[in-house]
């Protein structure tokens, strides 16, 4: 268990790392569940294309949702940015580096899936058969004597080697060869333009908006940090406050035990039933509970913390800050400095 635990501390002090570990790895697993995937062109004019649209689309869109839901950043940002303002203020900018953050790691599994599948050219060879330029590339004079639906017909069965009977007209593996070039094309161009793309975002962006970029990255992360340190808190106070009570309700079912068993035998003497003392762990205990007893008390107190969360501001003789804390209001105007000289004599 030790073991666990401190490799549970570690993921949590090293939440980034691990978020880029879990990407990594889900883009691996998409490249292997292609490469594993069973794909069935149905050869028909009609359904060709849908089904090549759905395999490329749809695993991509499930494993951004999937990227997007073990990061453990979604609810913080859904919280941040459903929250009313009360006494803080909602920065656009934290909310945007946030997601932005997120969606980049979220979107490696499906631009990896995209890449293979326009790589392998299974997919754009069945969704793009029947455009194939036949008087280019077989035999020019049949093409005009055949109608159109018996031609699309005909070339829908080109990704499938044991239905194709239109050798007489175009060879099979003239067409598989003429489609897979543009798709592996297609897919080199797409790798590239993918790296560039998050090559501009991730190097070139900060050294335009360098103090943006900057404020935006400190505030996300204090919200990150403010959360788990208002859930550890809550932690502590909720332990506290349930071995208060534990405790108060094992002493009082003592305490009426104690009265009943003594009841017959002590009828002369004198009542005395003192309060039981509270031993001092009931009393360590109740400091830490920082006077909150009750139920009613500590709801109110969670649904302020919603509501209107605390300025981000230290100290109680400041005048606010513009923006409530996000940014800087101006220049502070130069305080006072007072001398004073004491003389011995």
């Amino acid at each position: 268990m030790d073991k666990f635990r401190m490799i549970f501390q570690f993921l949590q002090s090293n939440q980034e790392s691990f978020m880029n570990g879990i990407c990594g790895i889900m883009a691996l697993a998409s490249a292997q569940m292609y490469s594993a995937f069973d794909f069935n062109c149905p050869c028909l004019p009609g359904y060709n294309a849908a089904y090549s649209a759905g395999i490329l689309l749809a695993p991509p869109l499930v494993l951004f949702l999937l990227g997007l839901v073990m990061n453990n950043n979604v609810s913080m940002l859904a919280e941040e940015w459903k929250r009313p303002p009360g006494r803080r203020a909602k920065d656009p900018a934290v909310l945007r580096y946030m997601f932005c953050s997120m969606a980049q790691r979220a979107l490696i599994a499906p631009v990896v899936w995209v890449a293979v599948t326009l790589l392998d050219g299974k997919c754009f060879l069945c969704a793009f058969c029947t455009a194939v330029p036949v008087t280019a590339l077989g035999n020019g004079s049949l093409a005009p004597g055949l109608p159109a639906p018996e031609l699309a017909r005909l070339l829908a069965r080109v990704p499938c080697p044991e239905i194709y009977d239109g050798d007489w007209l175009l060879a099979r593996e003239v067409a598989v060869r003429y489609l897979r070039c543009i798709s592996q094309a297609l897919g080199w161009s797409f790798v590239l333009l993918t790296t560039l793309l998050a090559f501009v975002v991730r190097s070139v962006r900060p050294c335009f908006t360098q103090a943006a970029f900057l404020k935006s990255k400190y505030w996300s992360h204090y919200i990150d940090i403010e959360r788990k340190l208002f859930d550890e808190t809550c932690t502590e106070h909720a332990k506290a406050f349930a071995k208060v009570c534990i405790q108060q309700f094992f002493e009082a079912m003592n305490h009426d035990l104690e009265l009943g068993h003594t009841h017959g035998t002590l009828a002369t003497a004198p009542a005395s039933a003192a309060a039981p003392t509270p031993p001092d762990g009931a009393e360590e205990e109740r400091e830490k509970l920082r006077g909150i007893t009750d139920q009613g008390t500590m709801n109110r107190l969670l649904t302020s913390w919603h509501k209107c969360k605390p300025p981000l501001q230290l100290g109680r003789g400041e005048p606010p800050l513009m923006g409530n804390g996000w940014a800087g209001g101006g220049p502070r105007p130069p305080r006072k400095e007072v001398a004073t000289y004491f003389s011995k004599v």
